[in-house]
């Protein structure tokens, strides 16, 4: 075989790439233009769990002076990452089946969904049950003559690191079951490490969360209860030896 077939494959499989890339961002642009003209409202949803706890007569402010601009910008496209999220996983998909077995391919779809949908519920909890306890928190020790000010640009990097832990936290089961169905480990051995799990969770909540015991608490816990999820499921999901994978 000559050199130019045996780069065949590999110029097809690149081609194949860029176009699903092409697709990803495209989606995600379409999005953003959509949501554009609402950008200001989107922040005002995302800032209300402070804002409804500010101390009477005070505001956010904006230190920088293209920040009221740019702002809701930033947060309005990396809105439209999240809500792109289904369409860019069934794009990842898309390139990767070709390559997979029969039941590789039953794994790996209800996995994208089951991801997406996690992750949105690891996103709605940050909003609807952290940010409320956490902002309350802190706008309560708040010291005296001290006026409580926040940038805006500060406070959308805050809840967008929080998002980002939450959502990443809440995909706890899918990796429990992909290492489970690989044979990386079981369910017994999984279940023997309970101790350690549950120490390395308040770890990873103290990592990725500000320094508070609420937030590290509030991700912590869902971790280990996502982790007694991902074992039960995980026992639906058996690795197939090579005689199956060849068979099928």
């Amino acid at each position: 075989m000559s050199s130019v077939d045996s780069n065949q494959p590999l110029m097809s499989h690149l081609i194949e790439l860029r176009t699903r890339l092409l697709r990803a961002i495209s989606a995600v642009m379409v999005v953003f233009l959509c949501l554009i003209y609402f950008s200001g409202h989107i922040y005002e949803f995302v800032s209300a769990p402070l804002i409804d706890r500010l101390p009477e007569g005070a505001t956010m402010i904006a230190t920088d002076v293209a920040s009221p601009f740019f702002t809701p910008l930033k947060l309005t496209l990396i809105t439209s990452v999240f809500v792109a999220v289904p369409f860019i996983l069934y794009q990842v998909w898309a390139f990767v089946a070709p390559g997979l077995y029969k039941h590789e391919k039953r794994l790996v779809m209800p996995l994208l969904f089951s991801s997406s949908l996690l992750f949105y519920c690891g996103v709605a909890f940050a909003y609807f049950v952290v940010f409320p306890l956490v902002f309350g928190f802190f706008t309560a020790i708040s010291l005296g003559g001290v006026e409580f000010a926040t940038d805006i640009s500060s406070y959308l990097d805050f809840v967008l690191a929080l998002f980002l832990a939450f959502g990443i936290a809440f995909e706890v089961p899918v990796a429990i079951i992909l290492l489970c169905w690989t044979g990386a480990t079981d369910v017994q051995t999984l279940k023997a490490k309970r101790p350690f799990v549950v120490v390395a969770a308040f770890v990873i909540g103290m990592m990725l969360t500000p320094p508070d015991i609420i937030s590290q608490t509030l991700l912590a816990v869902p971790m280990l209860l996502l982790f007694e999820v991902g074992l039960f499921f995980a026992r639906f999901y058996t690795r197939k030896d090579e005689d199956e994978e060849q068979a099928e």
